[in-house]
């Protein structure tokens, strides 16, 4: 689809009423949410949820949604939500769980909303209508918002987008994208995950395995959760559904970081970022992350839990050398994409298995102690990273 953006959720199941939801939301107790909550819920930080529109009216949303913050110039409809897709990343970020809604892992975050435009899901006239995406940026990049939760993709790298997203970095914006939901597919390289000063964002299962469905290349950054996990089925919002994608794992990521900002309120956005990459959950070299999993999967309480933490100067960039490089193949190539014709073939990133999912490898069980927590005795026995990441690592091009 040239030039148009996709919603990142890949699929959803009919599943859970409002009533029983939470039972659904895996993650809340894989990461240790309660125990996190006791040192912060994202109090203090705006969540930018640039999306199909947020839906400031369910149950887990009221009192959540700073709809008046969003300039007018780039404000239509920003709080009416065409898909529900918006709606639930705000939900998954900053929901309050009430009535038995969605539950946010940073409850105490609030969500800043804006409405874009996503090809064949709106009318020609409110695509129309809808505020030109660089200058959503811009005006983000303007606000009091830290975090910019970008939870769709594109094949086409936009001159204007990738200037639009370097300003929000110069202003100290920490700016989350998922990768794609077509890994079993083309593989396309997705914007705005693959632009520099975008963290790139994978999905993950219960187990820390990768999806099947979730697009590699060295453009991912560290994986979250993002398979399993309910969300509003529609725009009628009457009820969630099961789905997996990077969509999910995006907005999960956003709450992370926004319940270590919370925490640490005079850390830049390069340090909320070096100090999730240190905490991830990994079995492999920091110095070598993975194509499919970046540098691991994303442990917020790894942080918490540490009240002198050191996450690095403030003016060190994290992914220095990834936002150097940009997008490469293995060989260090730059592939071209232009708006006028296709983006090229993917990258190859086959590895020596030939596999594109940790769950096609075969892999030992024991105490996992590197990827989401210390489980305990109700839940210690996982799939551990030991054998799927290290035959799927994939090595990024330097």
């Amino acid at each position: 689809m040239l030039g148009s953006l996709i919603v990142l959720s890949a699929g959803l199941a009919p599943s859970a009423t409002a009533a029983d939801v939470q039972s659904q939301q895996w993650y809340l107790s894989a990461m240790k949410a309660e125990e996190m909550w006791k040192v912060s819920t994202g109090k203090g930080i705006k969540v930018a949820v640039v999306d199909t529109g947020v839906n400031p009216d369910t149950p887990s949303l009221k009192g959540q949604v700073l709809a008046g913050d969003v300039p007018k110039s780039v404000g239509y409809k920003a709080t009416v939500d065409y898909l529900g897709h918006g709606t639930s990343m705000a939900e998954l970020i900053a929901g309050t769980g009430a009535d038995g809604g969605l539950k946010g892992l940073a409850p105490g975050a609030k969500i800043v909303p804006y409405r874009i435009s996503l090809k064949g899901l709106e009318s020609k006239t409110e695509r129309e209508k809808a505020p030109n995406k660089a200058a959503v940026i811009r005006a983000i990049a303007d606000s009091d918002a830290k975090i910019i939760n970008l939870s769709y993709t594109g094949n086409v790298s936009y001159p204007d987008m990738e200037a639009a997203i370097k300003y929000a970095q110069s202003k100290g914006k920490l700016m989350i994208a998922g990768t794609g939901n077509d890994a079993e597919g083309k593989n396309s390289i997705g914007y705005p995950a693959a632009f520099p000063y975008v963290v790139g964002i994978a999905a993950s299962d219960e187990a820390g395995t990768v999806g099947k469905f979730s697009e590699h290349g060295n453009y991912v950054d560290l994986a979250a959760p993002g398979l399993d996990v309910p969300a509003w089925c529609d725009e009628t919002f009457r009820s969630y559904c099961v789905g997996e994608g990077t969509s999910m794992a995006t907005a999960i990521a956003s709450a992370s970081a926004a319940l270590v900002w919370s925490a640490h309120p005079d850390w830049t956005a390069n340090q909320v970022l070096a100090s999730l990459i240190d905490t991830a959950g990994r079995d492999w070299a920091k110095d070598d992350p993975s194509t499919y999993l970046g540098y691991g999967l994303i442990r917020p309480r790894m942080v918490l839990e540490q009240s002198n933490f050191d996450p690095g100067a403030a003016n060190t960039d994290p992914l220095a050398r990834e936002n150097a490089t940009g997008v490469t193949d293995e060989a260090g190539n730059s592939p071209a994409a232009s708006a006028s014709a296709p983006s090229s073939s993917p990258p190859s990133k086959a590895t020596s298995g030939g596999q594109t999912s940790a769950a096609a490898s075969t892999s030992d069980t024991s105490d996992n102690t590197t990827m989401w927590i210390a489980l305990g005795a109700a839940a210690a026995v996982l799939v551990t990273g030991g054998g799927a990441f290290a035959v799927l690592r994939s090595r990024r091009a330097t």
